[in-house]
């Protein structure tokens, strides 16, 4: 019963709202005191706007993951997305409300946050939406997560710090496995060898995707070209470049550079100026880069890419429960100062994707009941640099050296 009220104050919110913005009545009512009245009506039963948050991009592989677990834990988020028929069956399933909002809608997205104080976006490809969302949440005043990877969408939101801390607002992206382990290893370090100057990164173990990191992923091979900071400054370097061995927990093994949102997002904790982030050059997402790496100019183009990302959504149906429950990650670092002097680490954790239900469902909770400060944030900023270890499955951060 609760769920068919909220179903109800959601979609008069938004009729409200429309008719603040347009100067159009509400369609079903007598008028704009007949609406009010009734928003009010249904708010009876409602937690107040501090304990209110939206999870965009609810019916996504990741988001239903999220939106079943949010439910399990009691957090209660409304659902929202696009696709009104898809929403409408996870709210069945859950009893969670929902909403229906266009990121290409400023209105429909500002009735969506009119009344929340934090939006959990999970909706990829970043690149491509985290903009409007992080700029209705600026609007609204509501707090800002996501689930990105991408080195642009971090650039991105700390270029908006002082923005977000006029409207009062948080903007912590990256709260999934992109990037709150390596995020939390490279603040690690950084405490361990506080006068480093190079950080290099790495991971292994994340091979099955979801349609939406293959998506994302699909944008980085585009470029054509991998990322590294070096001297303070993001710079393109050749996929494939940078090899060198690194011991992802089975012994040391060739790696090469990915653009992983690290490249920013370690910066921004620890100002460490030289950056990298490696994967074994065996591993199946780096031979899937290399079968790639061809095809770049023709994957510039925009249609392609648009028609590419819809195919993903329907053949990358990411992994299954039984998969998820085999896959486990291995994180490492490693910081070096001007005398030569190194500091390693090391993190194993599970499935990735089970790691991100946590991480951000982690990031959610601390953020509602901490009242953080405004600004942007990255994860170890928000949470702390061993808040990695508070997540079921995940280890201690093993420093050495």
């Amino acid at each position: 019963m609760q769920a068919v009220a909220e179903r109800s104050w959601c979609d008069l919110r938004l009729s409200y709202t429309r008719y603040l913005l347009e100067g159009a009545l509400p369609v079903g009512t007598a008028g704009i005191d007949s609406t009010a009245a009734r928003l009010e009506e249904s708010n009876i039963d409602k937690p107040d706007r501090a304990r209110r948050w939206l999870l965009y991009g609810a019916t996504g592989y990741t988001g239903r993951l999220i939106a079943h677990e949010a439910r399990r834990l009691g957090l209660r988020p409304i659902l929202a997305g696009r696709d009104a028929t898809a929403l409408g069956a996870l709210g069945s399933a859950t009893g969670l409300p929902t909403c229906t909002a266009r990121l290409d809608d400023p209105g429909a997205l500002d009735a969506a946050l009119s009344d929340v104080a934090l939006v959990l976006h999970c909706a990829g490809p970043f690149s491509a939406t985290s903009a409007p969302m992080r700029e209705a949440c600026l609007r609204a005043r509501a707090h800002y997560l996501d689930i990105t990877g991408e080195i642009d969408v971090f650039i991105a939101a700390q270029a908006e710090h002082d923005r977000a801390v006029q409207a009062g607002v948080l903007l912590c992206p990256g709260v999934g496995f992109d990037v709150v382990p390596t995020d939390c290893v490279a603040a690690s370090l950084h405490e361990a060898l506080p006068d480093a100057t190079h950080l290099a990164l790495g991971f292994a173990g994340l091979d099955a995707l979801s349609a939406g990191t293959a998506a994302t992923s699909l944008e980085a091979i585009a470029r054509g070209m991998s990322r590294v900071r070096e001297a303070g400054a993001i710079v393109d370097v050749p996929f494939g470049a940078r090899s060198r061995l690194a011991d992802f927990g089975r012994g040391p093994e060739p790696s090469f550079v990915i653009p992983w949102g690290d490249v920013a997002t370690a910066y921004f904790s620890t100002g460490i100026p030289n950056i990298e982030v490696h994967v074994p050059a065996r591993s199946r997402s780096a031979r899937s880069i290399r079968a790639m790496q061809p095809l770049a100019r023709v994957l510039s183009g925009a249609m392609l890419r648009h028609g590419l990302h819809r195919l993903l959504r329907v053949v990358a149906a990411g992994p299954s429960e039984r998969q998820r429950g085999r896959q486990a990650a291995f994180v490492w670092g490693e910081v070096r100062n001007p005398a030569g002097e190194l500091r390693r680490a090391e993190l194993r954790t599970g499935d990735g994707y089970a790691l991100t239900i946590q991480t951000a469902l982690m990031a959610v909770r601390h953020v509602l009941d901490a009242r953080p400060v405004a600004g942007y944030r990255t994860p170890s900023q928000l949470m702390g640099a061993r808040c990695i270890e508070r997540v079921t499955g995940a280890r201690s951060i093993v420093l050495t050296g």
